[in-house]
This record gives structure tokens, C-alpha cells and sequence, in this order.
């Protein structure tokens, strides 16, 4: 006679054997792609930013609604506080749809297939936005030359290491002055992590000089009332950047990838609220913006000054 013992040991195993066959025929991980490229759920790589995650969130919940709605398939957002994080999410095919900086697109677009599908637009043309250069009012310091005289005693960070704006744009601006920050031209040169990090560290004091964007990063944080006036003082601004994309996987069906496309283009006509709800968490006239086609051509003047930078793919 079995003991009830090695009964239940058996029986325990059998179960456990028929839990795995029903898993592994039955229970296909939806993010994966079928042999027609379709997902059983869309998976979307959003960067949030680092001030104000929750409040980013809650901004995206009903465009992630609307596109389930209109997809007919469940869609899920994963969030990140930096551009790298997105950047190898693609590369592991975590993520279907990205939302992308210019420059992590140009990192990522090197090694991976994506396309970008749109960006944000504004009277038929991509939305710009600036890099700026600034510094506390307690360095004493008015202008470049002032930064490049004293370069040596001054302590110096970047954003992102994937951001444009906050790295790829300021660093080139940087090398044309002749201070080069591989070459130790700065006292210290560090990584904030985020924008609102790069912004805050220079504004308590505890770095010397630091790189954003004027629009998404100095300006943001003042509409939100995370930086108070008269803490920080702009030394440079840049030309104009053209906006970052939101990309897509090469090997995501192509009529899905159309169908999201278009969805994008045409939702601030066809649910005002769902964009200007998103759109206004950054923008302060969202009125004025919707999405319009992206195009790769569009980024090849920051794959050019990518390109004259040591070690551009070590952030990617």
C-alpha cells in the first residue's frame, strides 16, 4: 500500500506537471509577436520624466483608453525616468511602441529596427525646443567666457546621457569653445540622471553648471512651482531642435503600425480632450500643437554632430 504521504507527493507532482503543459501551450506571454507580427497586448516604452511621475501618469491613462479602445487590444505603458531605460527596452523587445528624445532615437536607430511614425508639429511644421547652459547666481558667473575662464574650478553636469538636449547639444557646444568635458576641462563632470535633477542640483547650489532644455526643463519647473524664480541664470541657448518622435518596431504588423499612426495624427480632432489632457502636461499651448508625420531625414543633422562625439554609444 502507497503512505498518504507519497500519495500526496505524487499527486502534488502530477498537478504541478499538468499546471506546466496548460502555461506553456495555453498561456503565450501576450507582449510577443505572432507570425503576423501582431501582439496580444500593445506594450508602449513612455519616458516620465523625473519631477512628477504620478502626475505623467495620470496625464497618459485616457490616451492609453483611447488606443485600446480604437486598437481593440489591451495596451500597456511602461515607464521609465530616463532615455536609456527606453533605449533597451527596444533592444530586448520588451516594447512595441516608444516614445523617444531625438537623440536616443539616433542611438537607438543605429542597432535596432524602429521607424519613427510621428512628432509633435505645430502649423504643418515639427515643434522646436532649445538646450540651454545656466548656472546659480552664487557662481558669480555672466556668460561662456566667464565658464571657459574658470572652467577648472567648476563643477559641470548633464542631464541624460540619451538626451539631446541635456547632453548631446550642450557637450557639442561645449568642444567648440575648446572645453572638451573627456579631456578632465571641467573640475568634475557628472550624469544628473534627469532634467529636473540636472536643474535642481544647479539650483541648490551643489553643481556649478548645468545643461536641460529651456522648454521641458527650466520653464516646466517653474509652471509647476518646482523652481522658484531668481535661482538660476541662463548662460547659453541653442538653435532650435526639432521634437522627438514616437517610434515603432520594425517587426510590429505593418497595419498595426499604420492604425497607430494614425491614430496619433488625427487625435486632436478626433478626441480633443484625450490630447490636450496629455499634451498640456508639457506644452502650455496645446492648442496650437497636434502630431504630424515623422520622417528619419528629420534627425540627420543631430546624427552629424553625434558623430564627432568619443564614445558616442556608450549611453546606448
Amino acid at each position: 500500500m502507497i503512505s498518504l504521504k507519497r500519495h500526496m507527493k505524487t499527486l502534488i507532482c502530477s498537478i504541478l506537471f499538468l499546471t506546466a503543459i496548460f502555461v506553456f501551450t495555453g498561456c503565450r506571454n501576450k507582449a510577443e509577436l505572432d507570425a503576423n507580427g501582431m501582439p496580444g497586448k500593445l506594450v508602449v516604452a513612455v519616458y516620465a520624466g523625473g519631477d512628477n511621475p504620478t502626475g505623467m501618469k495620470a496625464a497618459m491613462t485616457p490616451l492609453r483608453n483611447y488606443l485600446e479602445k480604437k486598437l481593440g487590444m489591451e495596451v500597456e505603458y511602461n515607464y521609465s525616468t530616463d532615455y536609456t531605460s527606453v533605449i533597451e527596452a527596444l533592444r530586448a523587445k520588451k516594447v512595441h511602441v516608444a516614445y523617444m528624445s531625438p537623440f536616443s532615437y539616433v542611438l537607438a536607430s543605429q542597432k535596432h529596427d524602429i521607424t519613427p511614425i510621428v512628432t509633435m508639429g505645430e502649423d504643418g511644421k515639427p515643434h522646436m525646443y532649445h538646450s540651454v547652459i545656466f548656472t546659480n547666481y552664487g557662481t558669480h558667473l555672466n556668460s561662456m567666457e566667464d565658464v571657459k575662464a574658470r572652467a577648472k574650478t567648476l563643477t559641470l553636469c548633464f542631464a541624460d546621457p540619451a538626451s539631446t538636449s541635456g547632453h548631446l547639444i550642450p557637450r557639442a557646444y561645449l568642444v567648440t569653445l575648446g572645453l572638451n568635458p573627456d579631456n578632465n576641462a571641467f573640475k568634475q563632470t557628472i550624469f544628473a540622471g534627469s532634467h529636473p535633477a540636472s536643474v535642481l542640483s544647479v539650483a541648490s547650489g551643489k553643481i556649478d553648471v548645468g545643461c536641460s532644455t529651456k522648454e521641458y526643463g527650466l520653464d516646466l519647473l517653474m509652471r509647476r512651482g518646482v523652481l522658484k524664480p531668481g535661482l538660476v541664470k541662463v548662460l547659453w541657448q541653442s538653435d532650435p531642435i526639432v521634437s522627438s518622435p514616437i517610434v515603432v518596431r520594425n517587426d510590429l504588423n505593418k497595419d498595426l503600425a499604420k492604425k497607430i499612426q494614425s491614430l496619433y495624427l488625427n487625435l486632436s480632432k478626433d478626441a480633443p480632450v484625450v490630447f490636450t489632457t496629455y499634451a498640456k502636461f508639457y506644452y502650455p499651448h496645446p492648442e496650437k500643437l497636434s502630431y504630424m508625420v515623422a520622417q528619419d531625414s528629420m534627425y540627420n543633422g543631430l546624427r552629424k554632430i553625434a558623430s564627432g562625439i568619443k564614445d558616442m554609444n556608450s549611453a546606448n
